[in-house]
């Protein structure tokens, strides 16, 4: 990078620029997911709209790639050589309780934004883990963890900030510009920036909730229950279950340290009387820990129990068709207590209910073509990282049967990342409307770090 353009950035950001070297360099481009490194030409630590808008300039006179962070949960390929672009200090949080909305800067996560909305007893729709960062969660579309009732968080966004690949700060609504609200909703970051995002907010302080943890050895009695259990329940009721194998480490508590145990999660947001009768049927199989109780929303973290610290994870997803009992006995004889699979999670979740309906407002996020959500994510530090990769592989071969064929696309991780996996995020349709639009809005491809969409011209 020629010295006078670099001190024409570095003039022209309020934030930090940081070239390789520099103090804080590596710390800025690190993030949760410590599978994949980066190696940027330079790193702008944006502290305002405008500091992105000079970033992105930057790139397109410099013929860069750029790359934007917050969290860096959803890691996908190495951003070498670009102009990356941390969010994490556009922290601007309001939350309008008569209007049931909260403008969400780009770099918070969800916790931050549950523990203010609870004040005014609302809620976003968020995920699981707490420390998602909102943005990359929002574009990708958001599978909230009361998503059958409420539908993704995608269909629940208002209006978007975005800085397009011309360095314009945009405010983008369906009446401003139609097509590109369309996009960035489950286009994720093809077109351009998120600086910030007006969200509907749902009137929820409390929900009945918790888990059901069971010995390894069950697995196969536990999994027949439940998915037989499924069928007519109430759209309030959302779940998963997950065959976790815990690692021999000391991070983990030591009661848990080395075992296989199957964690059902419970999400309920009718009465706690209600919901006691209707989760009855698992109850009565006997769990070694029992933590459904009813909680404040603000405790809603604790009924997935992500991992909290950063950590090297290979992650693998599919939409599901159906789970009948074949689908049962596939996945016990792949991950159940005779499978030799490495540390790490198998799970299914319950999709359905307003997850299936259309949008008020379309968006690029197809509905899901099946009942459920396979996820697997297993630890993978360099020298086992080729373990997980064929152990989730063969889960996936396992239940092969099973899979439609479509992908999530905030559930699009590294292993996601090649054109024909990106594909399987979005209806053919859908697909080729974004590439017609990536060539309108970002012809030179300068977003096409993560999970990218080539521009076509009239494709």
């Amino acid at each position: 990078m020629k010295t006078n353009r670099a001190e024409e950035l570095r003039a022209a950001v309020g934030g930090l620029t940081l070239f390789p070297g520099d103090e804080g360099f590596e710390e800025q481009h690190s993030g949760w997911n410590l599978t994949v490194t980066h190696a940027p030409s330079v790193i702008v630590v944006a502290d305002s709209a405008a500091d992105v808008a000079a970033a992105v300039r930057h790139a397109a006179e410099a013929g860069l790639p750029v790359a934007v962070q917050s969290t860096g949960h959803g890691v996908s390929v190495p951003a070498d050589g670009a102009v990356f672009i941390s969010t994490r200090r556009l922290k601007d949080l309001s939350v309008d309780p008569g209007a049931r909305t909260a403008r969400l800067g780009a770099g918070l996560i969800w916790g931050e934004v549950v523990a203010e909305t609870a004040k005014s007893g609302l809620a976003p729709l968020n995920g699981s883990s707490p420390d998602v960062g909102v943005m990359g969660y929002l574009t990708g579309g958001g599978l909230p963890v009361l998503g059958r009732t409420f539908g993704f968080a995608a269909d629940h966004v208002r209006s978007l900030e975005v800085v397009t690949a011309d360095g314009q700060v945009l405010t983008v609504t369906p009446d401003s510009d139609a097509d590109l609200f369309w996009a960035v909703r489950g286009g994720r970051s093809n077109f351009g920036v998120v600086t910030a995002a007006e969200i509907d907010l749902v009137p929820m302080d409390r929900l009945y909730g918790g888990g059901l943890f069971f010995p390894g050895e069950q697995s196969e009695r536990v999994l027949r229950t439940y998915f037989a259990w499924l069928d007519g329940l109430p759209e309030e009721m959302c779940s998963s279950i997950i065959l976790l194998r815990f690692p021999d480490h000391p991070a983990v508590p030591e009661h848990n340290r080395g075992r296989f145990l199957v964690h059902l999660r419970i999400a309920y947001t009718g009465s706690a009387e209600e919901g006691e009768r209707l989760i009855a049927p698992l109850r009565a199989l006997g769990p070694e820990d029992d933590t459904v109780e009813e909680m404040p929303y603000t405790r809603v973290g604790e009924i997935y129990r992500d991992p909290p610290r950063p950590t090297p994870a290979w992650a693998r997803t599919a939409v599901l068709r159906s789970f009948g009992e074949d689908a049962v006995d596939a996945l016990v004889a792949v991950a159940g207590p005779g499978a030799n699979l490495p540390p790490g999670g198998v799970e299914v979740r319950h999709l359905g209910g307003a997850l299936s309906r259309p949008a008020a407002v379309p968006s690029a996020l197809a509905r899901p073509e099946g009942e459920f959500h396979l996820f697997m994510s297993m630890p993978a530090p360099a020298e086992s990282a080729d373990v997980s990769r064929k152990a989730e592989q063969s889960v996936l071969d396992q239940l092969g049967a099973w899979d439609t064929g479509m992908m999530l696309p905030s559930f699009m991780f590294s292993s996601d990342s090649a054109p024909d996996q990106v594909r399987r995020g979005y209806r053919p349709e859908d697909y080729e409307r974004l590439a017609r639009l990536k060539a309108a809005y970002d012809p030179g491809n300068i977003f096409r770090i993560n999970h990218n969409i080539p521009p076509v011209p009239g494709a």
